[in-house]
C-alpha cells in the first residue's frame, strides 16, 4: 500500500515537469548548496525555444556532462593508502598459480594494480550493474548517500517510508552510475596494452551515456563497433508491449588495429574445370551503387548473348577492366539469355584468412553464419551456473560462451592477461580455464569482486554463501577441478587476496602528526596484526612486481627470507634485531635484483648503514629499501 506524501505539493517542481514535456532537453539537473541533485531549468536554451532569433549564453562545446563528473575525476587520480592481503585459505594452488581473485571494490583494486599491470592487460571485459532505477551499490566516498538523498528530496520520510518512486528515468541515477563508471574506465584504460581491448556489456539504459563516455577516455577513433547480443528467447511481459530482447557489448581499442575476425573456411570453392589457376567459386558481379561508366551490355563470345546488369545495380568495372576479365575467362556467362553472369572468384585471391566478423551475435551454434560470433541467451547460462551448483543462486550470469567468443578477437599469444572486474559469479575465469584446457594455451585472470552482500533469503544465503565473491571463488574451485581432472597441466588455481587498509602505522605516512608524549607508543610502524607475507606483497605492489610469480620461503641464518622468481626479490622481515652484517653478507651471495628489509629488524644503526655498502661490493646491480 503507497503512503501518502503528508506534505503540500511542490509548484515549482510540477512547473518544470510541464516544461520538460514540452522541451525535454531544456530540464537539466544540478547539485544545490547541500549537495542534494535536482532538476533545473536550463533558461538559455529555453529562451532560445521561445526566441525566433539567436539568443547569447554560455560557449557551446560538445561534450558529456552531468553533477558529479569532476568529482570523479579527482577521485580516479586521488593515491589510496590500502594493500591487497593474500588469504591462502580461500586460494588454490597458491604457490604455483598465476591466476589472481581480489575481493574489495574494483576503484581500489584499480588503483593498486596501476604500478605492477600499467599497459600489460590484454583484454578487459566487465558487466557493470546496469542502471535499473534502483538503490546503487558502488558508492564512492564523495558520492551521496542514497537515504540522504530520498530524505532531503522528500521521498522518504523519517521512518525510512518511501513516498515516491524513483526510476531509470531519474537523472540521479544517470549521473551516480557515470559517477561510478568514470574513474575505473579512466584508470582501466591505464592498464590495457597498446594493442589491448575492453569489452562492456550494457542494456539500453546507459548505452548512449556509456557510448560518449568511453568515446571521451578511450578516443572515439578507438571505437571498433557495438555487438548486439539477444538475451532472451521468449518474449516479454511489458506494458508498453515491446520486448526488449537484447543487449550491447561495446568493444574498444587501447589504440585501435583489427579484431581477429573469423577464419575463412574456403566452403564451396572447387575446380571443377581444372583451372590452373587453382579452386575457385562463382560470385556476384554486379554492383549496388554506380561508379562511372559501368551500365552497359556485355557479351558472351560463345553464344552472343548479350547481358545487361541485374535492375537497379550497375557492373563493377568500367568496359575496359571487364573486357579484360572476358579474354582472361574470369566471367562465367550462363547457358540461357534469362541468366545472370559470374565472377569466378579464385581461393588464392583472398587477401586474408580470415572475415570481418559480424556485430550480430547468434544464440546458438546451428544459427551461426560465416562471419558471427555464437553468445547464448541467459538462458542458457542460468543453466551452466546450476549445473555447477544445483541450484539458481546468482541472477542473469553471462554465458562463458560469450567470454569465449569476445576472447576469440584479441587473445592470441600465451602467458596475455585478462581482467574483468566486475567479476559476478565468475564467469570470465571459468571462460578462460575452459579456453586454456581446450586449446593448450596459458592466459591468466585477474578477477575483482565487491563482497556484496547475499540476501538472507536468497538461493545462495540457503546454499551457504555469504558474499557474491564467495560464489565466485566457489565455482572457480569447482570448475576448476573438473579440467585438473582432464589435463593436470591446466592452471586452474588461484591466489585470493582482500583489499585492506595499509600494513603500515598511520605514523608512517605522517610522522609530523605525531604526539611526542605518546612517542613510546609508535616505535612499530607495522600494525600487529599483519603478516610478513602481509609486507612480501604490499612491497611487491609498491616495486611494482607482479603478484602472480612464484614465491619460495627459505632459511638463512635462522631468519626467513622470501625469494620472489628466484632473484627477482628478496625480502625479509625479521623483527627482532637479528639482521647483521654476516646475514647481510650471505643474503647479497644471491645476487637478488631488489631487496627489502624491515626497520625494527637490524641489529644496530651501523648495520642499517652498512646494507648499501655490503651489496655494492658483493652484489652492485641490487636496489635496498626498507620498510
Amino acid at each position: 500500500m503507497d503512503a501518502l506524501k503528508m506534505h503540500s505539493p511542490d509548484a515549482v517542481k510540477e512547473n518544470i515537469s510541464r516544461i520538460r514535456e514540452l522541451f525535454p532537453h531544456c530540464v537539466t539537473e544540478a547539485r544545490d548548496s547541500a549537495g542534494n541533485l535536482k532538476q533545473l531549468v536550463d533558461f538559455d536554451q529555453l529562451r532560445q525555444e521561445l526566441s525566433s532569433t539567436l539568443v547569447d549564453g554560455m560557449q557551446e562545446r560538445y561534450q558529456l556532462n552531468w553533477p558529479g563528473k569532476r568529482e570523479a575525476i579527482l577521485t580516479a587520480n586521488a593515491p589510496i593508502a590500502k594493500t591487497l592481503r593474500p588469504i591462502r585459505e580461500e586460494s588454490i594452488d597458491f604457490d604455483t598459480t598465476r591466476n589472481m581473485f581480489i575481493e574489495g571494490d574494483n576503484l581500489d583494486a584499480l588503483k593498486m594494480l596501476q604500478e605492477t599491470y600499467l599497459g600489460r592487460i590484454k583484454m578487459i571485459y566487465i558487466d557493470p550493474p546496469y542502471n535499473t532505477g534502483t538503490d546503487f551499490i558502488y558508492e564512492d566516498d564523495f558520492a551521496q548517500e542514497t537515504e540522504e538523498y530520498l530524505r532531503s528530496s522528500n521521498q522518504k520520510d523519517d521512518e525510512g517510508n518511501r513516498l515516491s518512486a524513483n526510476t531509470s528515468a531519474n537523472g540521479r541515477f544517470h549521473s551516480d552510475w557515470l559517477t561510478m563508471m568514470l574513474p575505473r574506465l579512466r584508470l582501466a584504460r591505464h592498464l590495457l596494452r597498446d594493442d589491448g581491448v575492453i569489452f562492456i556489456s550494457i542494456d539500453d539504459s546507459e548505452a548512449a551515456n556509456l557510448k560518449l563516455l568511453c568515446d571521451e577516455i578511450f578516443g572515439a577513433q578507438n571505437f571498433y563497433c557495438s555487438f548486439v547480443w539477444k538475451r532472451r528467447s521468449g518474449a516479454m511481459d511489458s506494458v508498453d508491449n515491446v520486448s526488449v530482447d537484447h543487449e550491447y557489448v561495446l568493444c574498444y581499442g587501447k589504440n585501435k588495429g583489427r579484431l581477429a575476425g573469423i577464419g575463412r573456411t574456403y566452403a564451396g570453392y572447387s575446380n571443377p574445370d581444372n583451372d590452373p589457376r587453382g579452386p575457385w567459386k562463382a560470385d556476384n558481379l554486379s554492383a549496388g551503387k554506380a561508379g562511372g561508366d559501368v551500365y552497359y551490355p556485355i557479351k558472351d563470345p560463345v553464344t552472343g548473348n548479350e547481358f545487361l546488369p541485374p535492375q537497379g545495380r550497375y557492373w563493377p568495372y568500367s568496359r575496359k577492366t571487364m573486357a579484360e576479365k572476358i579474354s582472361e575467362g574470369r566471367v562465367i556467362f550462363p547457358a540461357d539469355a534469362s541468366g545472370r553472369p559470374m565472377l569466378k572468384r579464385f581461393k588464392n585471391e583472398a587477401k586474408f584468412d580470415t572475415v570481418p566478423v559480424s556485430t550480430w551475435m547468434v544464440a546458438r551454434t546451428d544459427d551461426k553464419v560465416s562471419n558471427s560470433l555464437v553468445a547464448p541467451t541467459n538462458t542458457q547460462a542460468t543453466r551452466e551456473l546450476q549445473g555447477i551448483f544445483d541450484a539458481k543462486i546468482f541472477p542473469h550470469p553471462k554465458s562463458i560462451q560469450l567470454i569465449q567468443s569476445l576472447a576469440s578477437q584479441c587473445l592470441s599469444d600465451d602467458d596475455e592477461i585478462v581482467l574483468d572486474f566486475f567479476s559476478g559469479s565468475g564467469t570470465t575465469a571459468h571462460a578462460i580455464l575452459a579456453r586454456n584446457a581446450a586449446y593448450g594455451t596459458n592466459t591468466r585472470f585477474i578477477l575483482v569482486q565487491l563482497p556484496e552482500v547475499c540476501p538472507p533469503e536468497s538461493a545462495a544465503a540457503n546454499a551457504g554463501f555469504s558474499t557474491i565473491a564467495d560464489i565466485a571463488r566457489e565455482r572457480i574451485r569447482r570448475v576448476g577441478e573438473q579440467f585438473r581432472m582432464s589435463d593436470e597441466k591446466v592452471d586452474v588455481g588461484f591466489r585470493s587476496f582482500k583489499i585492506d587498509t595499509s600494513n603500515m602505522a598511520d605514523v608512517y605516512y605522517a610522522p609530523d602528526a605525531l604526539d611526542k608524549a605518546s612517542l613510546d607508543l609508535f616505535v612499530e610502524n607495522i600494525k600487529p596484526d599483519r603478516t610478513a607475507e602481509d609486507l612480501l606483497f604490499q612491497v611487491m605492489l609498491d616495486w611494482g612486481v607482479d603478484l602472480a610469480l612464484p614465491i619460495e620461503k627459505k632459511v638463512i641464518q635462522d631468519k626467513y627470507v622470501f625469494f620472489v622468481d628466484g632473484n627477482a626479490l628478496a625480502a625479509c622481515f625479521d623483527a627482532h634485531g637479528g639482521v647483521d652484517e654476516a646475514f647481510v653478507k650471505e643474503l647479497a651471495t644471491h645476487k637478488p635484483l631488489r631487496v627489502v628489509f624491515r626497520d625494527a629488524g637490524f641489529k644496530d644503526s651501523a648495520v642499517k648503514i652498512n646494507v648499501e655498502q655490503i651489496f655494492k661490493l658483493l652484489s652492485p646491480s641490487t636496489e635496498v629499501k626498507s620498510i
